[in-house]
C-alpha cells in the first residue's frame, strides 16, 4: 500500500537497520463508541509532517534516520494487527531504533506495551487521555479502546501515570485507586498544578508515553471521537512531558485517536508536531 515516509520533505526515507527511529502506522478502526475516523488518522499524521521544520526548536530527531514502516493490515482481526505491530516493534528493537506507533484507536497501544514487556524491558508507562481507559470490559469487549490501559496494567504489571483525565466512570476510579495508579485529572492541574516531583520514587527510568490526542483540549484537538473540554494545552502537555522526562529515557511511544475533519488542517498539523516533538524527547534522553 501506498505511503508517505515520516517527514520525508526534509529527510529521505532511512532503511530500518540504519534509522533511528521506525514509524509504524495502525489505521485500526474497530471499537470507536462516538465519533468515527480513526482509520484515517496515522496517514493525516504522515501527510501533516510534510510542513514540519526538521528542527524542533532545540534538536533535529529526523538526523537520526526515520524509517516508516508500511501501514499495518487492519482487516484480518485484532489478533493479527497485535501480531504484526508487535513484529514491527521488535524489528525496531532489534535495529536500535525507538518504536513510533501511530494510531488507529487507542486499542493500538496494547501491542507496543506487551512487545516491549515480553523483551523483557523494564519501564513505566506516562498516559496523557481525557479517559482513564481503566474498564474491564465495555460493550462486551475486554479489547475495547477504553479497556486498552486496564489490559496492560494487568497483564504486563506495568506501572503507570494518568495526565488530563477527566471523563470516566466509577469503576475506572475505584481500580485506579486499588492499583496504585497515579493520575493527574484536568481539573486538578487547573487548580493545583504539577508538582515539581510527579512520578513515584520507584518508577522505572525507562519510560513509554502513550498519547491519545483528546488529551488536549477540545478547542485544540476537535478532530478526535471524542473531543472533551477541559483538556490540556500544548505547552502544558510539553512541559508535563519535560518534566517527567527529566534524567529518564524514553524508548517508544504512540499517538492516537486522531479522526481527521476534512479541511480542518490544523488538528492534523498538531497531531504531527506532537510527534516529532516526542521524537525530540527520545533523542535527547537517550543522549544520541
Amino acid at each position: 500500500m501506498p505511503h508517505t515516509p515520516f517527514l520525508s520533505s526534509e529527510f529521505p526515507q532511512t532503511p530500518p537497520e540504519r534509522a533511528g527511529f521506525h514509524i509504524i502506522p495502525v489505521p485500526l478502526e474497530r471499537t470507536v463508541s462516538y465519533g468515527g475516523g480513526t482509520r484515517l488518522g496515522p496517514e493525516a499524521i504522515l501527510e501533516a509532517s510534510q510542513q514540519l521544520e526538521a528542527w524542533d526548536g532545540i534538536s533535529s530527531p529526523g538526523s537520526l534516520g526515520i524509517h516508516t514502516h508500511a501501514p499495518i493490515d487492519c482487516s484480518q482481526g485484532l489478533e493479527s494487527v497485535f501480531a504484526r505491530t508487535e513484529e514491527a516493534v521488535r524489528a525496531a528493537l532489534a535495529a536500535d531504533a525507538v518504536p513510533v506507533v501511530l494510531g488507529g484507536e487507542h486499542t493500538v497501544s496494547y501491542a507496543p506495551l506487551h512487545a516491549l514487556h515480553e523483551a523483557g524491558r523494564i519501564f513505566g508507562v506516562l498516559h496523557f487521555d481525557a479517559h482513564c481507559d481503566l474498564r474491564e470490559i465495555y460493550e462486551d469487549d475486554r479489547f475495547s479502546h477504553a479497556c486498552v490501559l486496564r489490559r496492560a496494567v494487568e497483564d504486563c504489571a506495568l506501572p503507570l501515570v494518568q495526565f488530563g483525565t477527566r471523563d470516566y466512570c466509577r469503576e475506572e476510579a475505584d481500580f485506579r485507586r486499588q492499583a496504585g495508579i497515579t493520575g493527574y485529572d484536568a481539573d486538578w492541574l487547573a487548580r493545583h498544578g504539577l508538582p515539581e516531583q510527579p512520578l513515584p520514587e520507584d518508577f522505572p527510568k525507562d519510560v513509554y508515553v502513550t498519547f491519545d490526542v483528546d488529551g488536549f483540549d477540545s478547542s485544540l484537538m476537535p478532530a478526535t471521537g471524542t473531543p472533551s473540554p477541559g483538556g490540556l494545552f500544548w505547552h502544558q502537555a510539553m512541559a508535563i512531558l519535560e518534566v517527567c522526562l527529566a534524567g529518564r529515557r524514553l524508548i517508544g511511544f504512540d499517538v492516537v485517536e486522531l479522526a481527521p475533519i476534512q479541511g480542518l488542517h490544523h488538528a492534523d498539523f498538531t497531531a504531527a508536531k506532537l510527534v516529532h516533538a516526542l521524537m525530540g524527547m527520545a533523542q535527547r534522553s537517550l543522549g544520541r
